[in-house]
C-alpha cells in the first residue's frame, strides 16, 4: 500500500483545537450568539444605575455569555460570567426591594 504524502488535510479534517480563522473564512452562528452576548453586556452594564430592569438585563447578558464560553469550550470563561450573572441577580433583587428607580 503506498501512501501519498503530497495530500495536505483539508480543514475539516484538523482536530478543533487546530482550527484558526483564515481570511475570508465564515463567522460561525456561535461567534455570532457569543459577541451579541457580550455587547449586550457592555450596553446593559451602561445603562445599569438607570433601573433595576437594566441590572436583570445584565445578568441574563451575563448567562447567555457564560453559555457562549461552554458551548465554544472556555470554561473559564464561562465559569467567570456564570459568576457575575449571579452577582448580577442579588444585586436586581436588592434594587428591586429597595425600590431602586434609579437617577
Amino acid at each position: 500500500m503506498e501512501v501519498d504524502h503530497d495530500v495536505t488535510p483539508s480543514y475539516r479534517d484538523l482536530p478543533a483545537v487546530r482550527r484558526r480563522a483564515s481570511p475570508g473564512s465564515v463567522v460561525t452562528p456561535l461567534t455570532w450568539f457569543g459577541a451579541a452576548a457580550v455587547t449586550a453586556m457592555l450596553v446593559l452594564y451602561w445603562l445599569e444605575p438607570r433601573s433595576p430592569r437594566y441590572s436583570l438585563g445584565f445578568a441574563v447578558a451575563c448567562a447567555a455569555s457564560s453559555v457562549y464560553g461552554w458551548l465554544a469550550g472556555t470554561w473559564p470563561f464561562g465559569v467567570v460570567e456564570g459568576v457575575w450573572a449571579v452577582l448580577a441577580v442579588v444585586r436586581w433583587r436588592q434594587r428591586a426591594r429597595a425600590g431602586d428607580a434609579g437617577p
